[in-house]
């Protein structure tokens, strides 16, 4: 019973290792979208069997992180480009929402969470370190959204902005001035201050100014990436 359980747990242990090597390599772009995850070569870089290698695919694969097809290959998700329209209505929604949610909801530990990950957002800004900005961004938001208290909501936004970390990251990346005082760390205290406040309609209207800026700029540099490198 007791090595059973010991195995177990391991297994476990082994499983969230291998899956949190892959979200932080899939989020990153190190394994690009569409790329083949070899099992195998996994299995030797890793030091383990494939079984808690499996179990972590299928945990990426409930994120919308790879695909596993029918052949038993599994893939990094592609990025979605012919419905970004309806992601990007979507990630709008889910900032509205998840904010107006905190104003209602937040607790004091709440906001302290809130404003560290408004801090390590600054920093990164401040340090030019864009990767970092990126990952930053999406733990802020997503802090706003545990401080509203509904986990369906928080499981849903955590997806769509690991998406669009993925595609900040294809196009924001290069082009990205840590110019100060930076817009998004001005639009983020103005949020944090009508959170606090709780003034839903404020926070309303800025989380949605605020999603409707980055998809503008993502769409942006989409357009542009189009202009200077056409498909053939």
């Amino acid at each position: 019973m007791t090595d059973t359980t010991e195995t177990d747990r391991k297994r476990g242990s082994g499983a969230r290792l291998v899956y949190d090597t892959l979200r932080d390599e899939i989020l990153s772009l190190t394994l690009a979208p569409g790329e083949t995850i070899d099992e195998a070569a996994l299995a030797d870089r890793l030091s383990m069997s494939r079984t808690p290698i499996r179990e972590a695919l299928v945990r990426l694969a409930a994120d919308g992180l790879v695909s596993m097809l029918p052949n038993r290959s599994t893939i990094v998700a592609p990025i979605d480009f012919l419905n970004l329209p309806q992601f990007f209505d979507a990630l709008t929604l889910m900032y509205r929402v998840t904010t107006r949610l905190a104003a209602t909801n937040h607790t004091p530990a709440d906001l302290e969470a809130i404003q560290a990950r408004q801090t390590t957002f600054a920093r990164a800004v401040v340090a030019g370190d864009s990767m970092a900005m990126i990952a930053a961004n999406r733990d802020f938001h997503l802090t706003i959204a545990e401080a509203g208290g509904n986990a369906y909501y928080n499981q849903l936004f955590a997806r769509l902005l690991d998406e669009g970390r993925r595609i900040l990251l294809l196009y924001y990346y290069p082009s990205f001035e840590s110019r100060l005082p930076h817009p998004y760390i001005l639009e983020h205290e103005a949020i944090i201050a009508a959170v606090t406040a709780r003034n839903i309609d404020e926070c309303d209207r800025l989380a949605r100014d605020h999603a409707d800026q980055i998809v503008a700029q993502i769409q942006s540099l989409i357009a542009q990436d189009r202009r200077q490198h056409p498909p053939l």
